[in-house]
Parts: structure tokens; C-alpha cells; sequence
């Protein structure tokens, strides 16, 4: 088994013409030469990421997914921009060649950056990697670390103090989910109108430090050293980054993050091998954090209710253009059922909540 992440085969309706890229290519970046071997990465809901294999070279492009027109909702441009100015202060971000505007070239804007080889875990930890429990959990801690190193980064010394407006963020950010929910609604979702009004009764106000919120960190958005499985080399996935509460970034990742007690239906919805021995659980991963970035983490039900809440945005957003015939992949007939599982856990951990 490889243990780097691998490509496969394009999925039917989303094929890049090479012979429309590659000319283009070959154009834009210096030292290119020979016709490239396109495949495509299998993961992600959202943006589409191709590797492109020239015989010295290989780069990744990202494109908006199709049947979606929304340019403010995958704004490649955007997430050019914040991959060269970023990794001035955060070095795990990969280095971006060139941003497409002319959508003849694929159908849709587009960028290219460089591939960053190394291992991205998903449902399961590889069994070749043979990490015992202390090495799962150093793993654990050092991904935290790297989500409080984010949440450091003094964004205006790298050129991004415009790329969001912290004030009334915590607000702004249930009002704005509650508005895209309600869009992209279809007959047979939940309404959430329980969580939504919880949300507002208990809504506390901004952290008084707003940092780079990534609002999609994840173990499968990170890259680790093929030589030193436990060292983060890279993080990807930046479409959604803003500035903002780093405690609502920290609700964002705590949604994914199923533990090993947690009921079978939660188990069903699990992306990454938090469940396994060493991993922290979400409570202990909150009193890291809080640790390591000295913030102090009163309230964190609000935030973990928040996370869930927004995944059900994204997952219905995503499950709306397969309900309606924009995407053709089958895995997303499965959302709805995804959506009314966190409503149900959502509905749970309100029912417990001390708040």
C-alpha cells in the first residue's frame, strides 16, 4: 500500500480537456514541457482538485464544482491570494503558480499550485503506519498545535488584513447560516428551528482576539511527512478561510470529530480516525487548545452547536445541487440523511447543556 495520498480516475462529467489546459499551462508557468497525466483526487464535497503528472513536475489544480455559479462561495481567486500571502506566516500552506480567470480554458475560473506529497489520513489510520496509542496522541496534540499556530498568525503583517471583518463575527455567522440554510432547503430536510433559536438565546459575544479562521480543519485538510507521520507538512482547503473567532473555527473542526464513545449513527459519519485509542476526545482536545492558546473556554457547548449547525448549511448546500440535477456524484444522495443525523445530535447536546 501507498501511503501517500493518490489520484484516481476523473469522475464522469467533471473531465478536464488537455488539450485546452496544457497549452495554456505551458504558456503561464516557465520550465513546463510534454503533455500532462490528468487524474483526479477522490475526496472533498466542494472544490474539484486534479493532479497534473508532467515528466519533472507535478501540480494540483482546484476549480469550483459544476452546477454551482456563486463566484463568492468558491472564489479561486480568493483562495490564490490567501495560499502566497498566508504562508508568510503559516508555512504549512502549499505555494500557488497561477490564478485562470478565463473560463473558456476549463469552463470555470481555476488555480494551480504545487503538490505537496505526504499522507493524508481519512476514515482510518493505515495500518502500515504502526503509530501506538502515545504516537496517536502525540499526532493528536501536534495537529492542535498547528490549529493554535493558525489562529496566531498576526494576518496583518501578512498582507490579509481585508480578508474579513471580525466585529459582531459570532452574530454575523448565525444570522448567515440560518439565511443559506433556509435557501437551500429541500422538501425533505429538518428545519433546525429548535438549534437556531438556541443559538440566538445563548449567542455570547466575540473573542476579543479575532485570528485567521480556516472553517474547515480537519485530519483529511492536512498532510503529514511521509518520513514523520506524526509532523503536519501541509494544510489545504482554504476556500472558506476568513478572519474571525477562533473559537467559532474551533466549533467548526469539533463538529467532525467523532470519539470513540459516541453512538453507532455518529460512527456511520466519521471522516477521520479521531475514534481511535490516543486521540483526544472533543472535551480534552477543548482543554488543549484552551492550554496551548491561553484563551479561555467557557461556553463551548454554543460553539460545538454552532459547528453543527454550519456542517448542516454545508451538507444541504452540497445535497441541494444533487436534489435539483447540478452534480451527477452519488455520494451526495446521501447528505440528507447526514443533515437530520446532526440535527438529532444537536437536539441531544442542547438537551444536556449546562447553558
Amino acid at each position: 500500500m501507498v501511503l501517500t495520498d493518490q489520484s484516481t480516475s476523473i469522475r464522469f462529467g467533471e473531465e478536464l480537456d488537455v488539450t485546452l489546459i496544457a497549452p495554456y499551462l505551458q504558456a503561464h508557468i516557465p520550465g513546463l514541457t510534454g503533455t500532462p497525466r490528468i487524474s483526479q483526487f477522490p475526496g472533498g464535497a466542494s472544490n474539484l482538485t486534479y493532479l497534473l503528472e508532467y515528466p519533472d513536475q507535478e501540480l494540483v489544480v482546484r476549480r469550483p464544482p459544476f452546477g454551482h455559479k456563486a463566484r463568492s462561495a468558491h472564489d479561486m481567486g480568493r483562495e490564490f491570494r490567501i495560499l502566497n500571502q498566508l504562508r508568510n506566516g503559516f508555512p504549512y500552506c502549499p505555494k500557488a503558480y497561477l490564478h485562470c480567470t478565463d473560463e473558456s480554458v476549463i469552463g470555470a475560473e481555476f488555480y494551480v499550485m504545487e503538490r505537496v506529497k505526504g499522507i493524508i489520513l481519512r476514515d482510518r489510520l493505515p495500518d502500515e503506519l504502526k503509530l501506538d496509542e502515545t504516537q496517536t496522541r502525540q499526532l493528536c496534540r501536534n495537529f492542535v498545535d498547528r490549529f493554535v499556530e493558525l489562529h496566531n498568525v498576526d494576518y496583518a503583517a501578512c498582507g490579509l488584513a481585508d480578508l474579513g471583518k471580525p466585529e459582531n463575527y459570532v452574530q454575523r455567522q448565525i444570522a448567515g447560516w440560518t439565511d443559506r440554510y433556509a435557501k437551500a432547503r429541500t422538501p425533505d430536510a429538518p428545519n433546525w428551528e429548535m438549534v437556531i433559536a438556541w443559538l440566538n438565546e445563548k449567542m455570547p459575544a466575540d473573542h476579543p482576539k479575532p485570528g485567521i479562521v480556516h472553517n474547515d480543519y480537519r485530519f483529511d485538510n492536512v498532510i503529514l511527512d511521509p518520513e514523520d507521520p506524526l509532523s503536519i507538512v501541509g494544510v489545504l482547503d482554504w476556500e472558506l478561510t476568513t478572519l474571525g473567532d477562533p473559537l467559532m473555527d474551533l466549533g467548526n473542526t469539533l463538529a467532525y470529530w467523532i470519539q470513540a464513545d459516541d453512538p453507532a449513527p455518529m460512527q456511520a459519519m466519521r471522516r477521520q480516525p479521531s475514534h481511535l485509542p490516543g486521540m483526544l476526545t472533543r472535551q480534552a482536545f477543548v482543554d488543549y487548545y484552551a492550554e496551548r492558546s491561553g484563551l479561555r473556554i467557557d461556553n463551548f457547548d454554543f460553539y460545538y452547536l454552532y459547528g453543527m449547525f454550519r456542517l448542516a448549511g454545508i451538507v444541504q448546500q452540497i445535497y441541494y445541487r444533487f436534489f435539483h440535477g447540478q452534480t451527477q456524484d452519488k455520494r451526495f444522495a446521501q447528505f440528507i440523511h447526514l443533515n437530520r443525523l446532526l440535527e438529532q445530535n444537536a437536539l441531544q447536546v442542547i438537551g444536556q447543556s449546562a447553558l
